[in-house]
């Protein structure tokens, strides 16, 4: 029985070393570790979400710190120009990177890494058959380069590239770490493309639901004009009060949308500032009154608890001026909107009129605009007291922040 034949040597694959230079070992050893390190040094910075800029600039850097090389690039592929972009680079002269640009066909070493899809050493390029030297690594004096894919989802982003003067040469080794490199960028690029397209989509429908906050802020104020329209027009005093009334409460709903689309927030609402807006339209329709408002600036609560706020104030104040000061002009009506020391939420609504009758309950009411409030009190989870004064009243709403 014949002796069995040896493997063929790959011819992709440079000439090791003999394993038996113990001093070439470890210093190999040690290149390794570092190796590791600096990938787990890319990696920790790519997690920590820095911009795209800095972490091309930095994965540049690894890349020729790991290949004890003095030139690294990372190139952008602009496929309209069909040529690369020096995005990032180390070693280079002045003027080089973010300007100069190679061609991406199969006449370079990037372009013929991006054209066939595989990682390209050449550790000779002044004898290199299958591709000419970019006239860059010329004027650096280059003799070997190394390059690998920069792969994203859907499309390349480039090809990162290691380029040295030193006659020594790239390895196998050399080459799984820089495409480790390249796919811990490569990943980071992608994310980055995510969240931009995730924010774009954000902004975008940020602009609908302004846009479509101001429309229904539009449509309310419409149907408030008709229904004041309406009571004017009615010839019936007691109808036309209701009207009024109900047109306040449509004007209440409209300002709301009006301060989302202002602030932005379509879930959150800055409530002193609603407040306010709702209490300068109350002190306009109220013309024997006067409104004064106090709010702290930095309450903000959901959308939908700050519209039931507002539409309890509309019912208090709109009784505080039809019955404390049924029969006198220049009436006070003091809004407060304070955050307590237990960290909830007081409304207060102060009159010094008339004082509520001794048979009325608030807790049974009659009249439609006490029975609002109960229930919008219920919605919110608060508490609603009243207090007699010396003279008026103050009804005082506590919320839970």
């Amino acid at each position: 029985m014949g002796m069995p034949s040896e493997p063929e040597a790959d011819p992709a694959i440079e000439a090791q070393p003999a394993a038996d230079n113990s001093e070439f070992s470890i210093r190999n050893l040690q290149q390794r570790i570092r190796q590791q390190e600096l990938l787990s040094e890319l990696g920790v910075t790519a997690l920590h979400g820095v911009s795209l800029d800095m972490l091309l600039a930095e994965a540049a850097r690894i890349a020729a710190d790991g290949l004890r090389a003095q030139f690294s690039k990372v190139l952008q592929y602009l496929p309209a120009e069909n040529r690369f972009l020096v995005r990032a680079g180390i070693g280079w002269k002045p003027g080089i990177v973010g300007h100069a640009t190679i061609g991406a066909d199969l006449a370079s070493p990037a372009g013929y890494a991006l054209r066939t899809g595989k990682p390209v050493i050449s550790n000779h390029l002044e004898n290199e058959q299958r591709f000419r030297t970019p006239e860059i690594l010329r004027q650096h004096g280059i003799h070997r380069a190394m390059n690998v894919i920069l792969q994203g989802e859907a499309k390349p982003f480039g090809v990162l590239e290691v380029d040295s003067k030193a006659e020594d040469k790239f390895v196998e080794h050399d080459l799984a770490f820089l495409q480790g490199a390249a796919n811990v960028l490569g990943m980071a690029i992608e994310r980055e493309r995510h969240e931009r397209h995730i924010k774009a989509a954000l902004e975008r429908q940020q602009v609908l639901l302004r846009e479509m906050n101001h429309r229904v802020k539009n449509s309310l104020m419409i149907v408030s004009g008709l229904l004041q329209l309406q009571a004017r027009g009615v010839g019936d005093p007691a109808l036309g009060g209701h009207l009024e009334v109900a047109a306040q409460r449509v004007t209440a709903v409209a300002k709301a949308h009006e301060q989302l689309q202002v602030d932005g927030d379509v879930e959150r609402m800055n409530l002193g500032k609603y407040v306010e807006a709702i209490c300068r339209d109350l002190d306009a329709s109220v013309a024997h009154c006067h409104i004064q408002t106090e709010a702290d600036e930095d309450i903000e609560i959901s959308s939908d608890r700050a519209v039931a706020v507002a539409l309890i104030i509309n019912e208090l104040v709109t009784n505080a001026a039809k019955y404390a000061y049924e029969s006198t002009t220049g009436g006070e009506i003091w809004i407060t909107v304070r955050r307590t020391n237990n960290d909830k939420i007081s409304i207060s609504v102060r009159d010094e009129g008339a004082g509520l009758p001794p048979a009325v309950d608030i807790t049974k009411p009659k009249r439609l605009g006490m029975r609002i409030v109960g229930g919008f009190v219920r919605q919110l989870n608060g508490t609603l007291e009243v207090h007699a004064r010396q003279p008026g009243t103050e009804f005082v709403l506590t919320l839970p922040n």
